[in-house]
């Protein structure tokens, strides 16, 4: 049974509940001052305690994605990206469709009710990179009457380390682009949803590193390509946005900042503005001051040409740590170059309160990107 599993939640549950029974049926009986006694009591309770500890670590997990599978949880998945070579005169392509599942909406098992959620490894001709997505189709993309029209895309980033299904379990993207663009809010978009983790288990905050994984090039260069050549969707920079979460808001704004030729739109929620420097992250940029001033977006607007591109940041006024930089931040936007921001009263690092951004950020990213 898998980490995220239903029956895996479940069992931890139950244990935990069956040992709480248990230490109170049970503890009458071991309230003598023997060795036995207290062995068998200090038992019950480092039992109990740890089956509690498991119960809402893995409850936490289903909420937030940190996870995918056990090999991930115990640090043994480490292996990079693999490049897959494709023949085209077979057919294949750089998107590689390997299942589907339907979006938990009313009328979801229609494709062209519901939409349609594709999972596909997406491989960088660049970069040597290979990474695994899930793609949101909206309806519209299987009703005959676009059967000839492209849609505006956007990637959208989970932070680290994240999953992608955290995207479509926990923050509902899928379900809120349908709501929205059924409510005329925004107009139908495709959604790319991954983690900016394309080197497991290692965080290369969207970049180059020197001698390592060409982060930053598979997602400004390679993928609007690939998924260009798969699905209808242009390839100008109107066509493409991107958003993400903490990690994956940072990546977001950079992308847009630093290739304004490939994304129009770039939304960080939570986002910092300085790739950090860590145990998960490894050193990032060998002694390269420019590489490591580039990572730094306040020091991007103070010494770069402003991109021409359009940001979206949002914090929260109590329970963000970003909510200074981010002032700075909208201080330093200079034309042409457009900031909007999101603002909360109150609001923590967490799902919930990005699910109170997503909304809003949806609707204008759908306002600056165009089908063509």
């Amino acid at each position: 049974m898998g980490l995220t599993s239903n029956k895996v939640l479940a069992l931890a549950v139950l244990l935990a509940v069956l040992l709480f029974v248990g230490t109170i049926w049970l503890w009458p009986r071991l309230a003598r001052r023997s060795w036995k006694a207290i062995t068998g009591r200090v038992g019950l309770l480092i039992a109990t305690q740890v089956a509690i500890f498991a119960s809402v670590g893995l409850s936490a997990n289903q909420a937030f994605g940190f996870y995918a599978t056990w090999a991930d949880l115990f640090g043994q998945e480490t292996a990079p990206g693999v490049v897959v070579d494709h023949d085209p005169a077979k057919g294949t392509g750089p998107v590689k469709v390997v299942d589907t599942q339907t979006v938990n909406v009313p009328g979801g098992s229609r494709p062209a009710t519901g939409g349609q959620i594709q999972k596909v490894e997406i491989s960088g001709k660049r970069s040597d990179i290979a990474s695994p997505a899930y793609v949101y189709l909206p309806p519209e993309y299987f009703q005959p009457q676009y059967k000839n029209r492209k849609f505006p895309a956007a990637v959208v980033l989970t932070g680290y380390p994240g999953t992608a299904q955290a995207l479509i379990k926990g923050l509902h993207y899928p379900q809120t682009a349908h709501k929205q663009a059924a409510d005329g809010k925004m107009q139908p978009m495709i959604l790319v949803m991954m983690r900016p983790t394309v080197a497991p288990p290692r965080d290369t905050e969207c970049v180059d590193i020197p001698g390592g994984p060409q982060t930053e090039t598979f997602f400004a260069k390679d993928l609007p390509g690939a998924v260009a050549d798969h699905y209808r969707v242009g390839v100008k920079p109107q066509n493409w946005g991107a958003i993400g979460d903490s990690t994956g808001g940072y990546c977001a704004l950079k992308l847009a900042m630093h290739h304004p030729e490939a994304y129009a739109a770039g939304a960080g929620l939570s986002a910092y503005y300085k790739a950090p420097l860590d145990v998960t992250t490894g050193d990032l940029f060998h002694g390269d001051k420019d590489l490591q001033r580039r990572a730094d977006l306040l020091w991007y607007l103070d010494h770069k040409p402003a991109p021409k591109t359009s940001l979206l940041v949002t914090s929260s006024k109590k329970g963000e740590d970003n909510y200074g930089d981010t002032q700075k931040f909208i201080d330093k936007v200079k034309p042409p170059t457009r900031v909007s921001s999101i603002t909360l009263d109150s609001g923590g690092h967490n799902f919930n309160t990005w699910r109170r951004e997503i909304p809003a950020a949806l609707k204008w990213m759908g306002g600056r990107l165009s089908e063509d």
